[in-house]
């Protein structure tokens, strides 16, 4: 038994924040039903990655919406509307990521749901705030980690902003919408009343960077430098880094630059032993590894720093990764039919309970897939 079965969450959310949220709800056994406009359902079915379909709906749409069930209805019909608030009554969680305002226009705010279901979990997610000049900005992942100043954190020192290749905010948001939820449920197991939570994109990516900010407010504001070359945290000095080899790259983290030194035999970088300079003068220091280290095989290199406790990696592409034996004594992978006979491989819950893995139990499904059984099942 999963640890949230038997908890009810209907899910208003689209695009991948709240959805992810959802998602990370459903694996760990919760009803997740999707609440979805009829014959189009949610935006979030038409973005795609590299254009990517499948049964009618993006590749994304269905890596974020597995073991959920699809409810359609239309809000601005007062008949579906007022089977959407029977269900409402049942349910324990509410999740949506409308602009502020909506839904209120609907009808379905907080302060009216909460009358429909005290009980209720009421769960949001926004852009920027419900409050401030920014709050009926459009909330998406590349703007967000732009105007959080992520993009500056990643590629070396005479790049322009670089954001990072994958929805960190997105994901890092959907995260906290479930830690918001899952808190509340516990509380509401003591108090017998719901809650509101609240996550918005930007707070969850300043969160994301609350070490590195943290650092700037701490060090006189000093504007971020990141290094010249194989920057992997501006705020970490050398060796913390990716270096060339002679035949790919290797990643060195944090340690003894002096121990590094003498492993690798450079005499010159042994003379660095004041360890503020590892930082001061970062950029000479990893010029100097760089020196060294494409002159020997990545092998090579790990073959002689892991055993004298320094860390370091290869770094992989996918291929390498997901033909690794380390990745495959993980059991990451898991594949889930389409009613189209197409087939979605994608990776499982990484959570396990009892030392036991979670897989997904159905695949995304179809728009109003599941509207007359939850019509039926739920008497509306």
């Amino acid at each position: 038994m999963k640890p949230l079965e038997g908890i009810l969450v209907l899910e208003f959310a689209q695009f991948m924040a709240g959805p992810s949220a959802g998602l990370k709800l459903a694996d760990l056994g919760a009803r997740v039903i999707k609440i979805e406009r009829p014959n189009t359902g949610e935006a979030g079915r038409q973005i795609a990655l590299k254009n990517l379909f499948l049964d009618g709906s993006s590749l994304v749409f269905h890596t974020v919406n597995r073991n959920k069930d699809s409810y359609a209805a239309n809000l601005k019909d007062p008949e579906d509307l007022e089977r959407i608030k029977k269900l409402i009554a049942q349910a324990d969680v509410m999740t949506h990521n409308f602009r502020p305002g909506v839904m209120e226009k609907i009808g379905l705010d907080y302060n009216t749901v909460q009358g429909i279901n005290p009980k209720l979990v009421y769960a949001t997610v926004t852009g920027y705030g419900t409050e401030g000049p920014w709050s009926k900005k459009p909330g998406q992942d590349l703007l967000i980690q732009a105007m959080s100043g992520f993009v500056n954190l990643t590629g070396n020192q005479n790049n322009d902003p670089v954001p990072v290749g994958a929805a960190v905010s997105d994901i890092i948001t959907g995260t906290h919408l479930a830690h918001g939820i899952l808190a509340s449920l516990i509380k509401r197991s003591k108090t017998d009343k719901g809650a509101l939570v609240e996550v918005s994109l930007l707070e969850s990516t300043l969160d994301l960077q609350f070490e590195v900010i943290t650092t700037y407010l701490n060090d006189g504001n000093q504007p971020v430098e990141r290094a010249k070359q194989g920057a992997a945290n501006p705020y970490l000095g050398a060796p913390y880094g990716v270096y060339k080899t002679q035949n790919g790259y290797i990643s060195i983290a944090m340690g003894s630059l002096t121990k590094l030194g003498e492993i690798i035999e450079s005499p010159e970088i042994q003379t660095y032993t004041d360890s503020d300079s590892w930082f001061t003068k970062r950029d000479e220091i990893m010029d100097l590894l760089r020196d060294n280290l494409i002159n020997k095989t990545t092998e090579h290199w790990l073959n002689l720093l892991e055993p004298q406790g320094v860390w370091c990696s290869d770094v992989f592409d996918y291929k390498t990764l997901l033909n690794h034996d380390a990745y495959h004594v993980l059991q990451m992978d898991q594949k889930l039919p389409l009613l189209s006979g197409e087939e979605v491989h994608t990776l499982r819950c990484p959570i396990r309970v009892n030392d036991k893995r979670i897989f997904a139990n159905k695949p995304a499904p179809r728009v109003g897939q599941h509207t007359e059984d939850i019509i039926k099942e739920f008497n509306l």
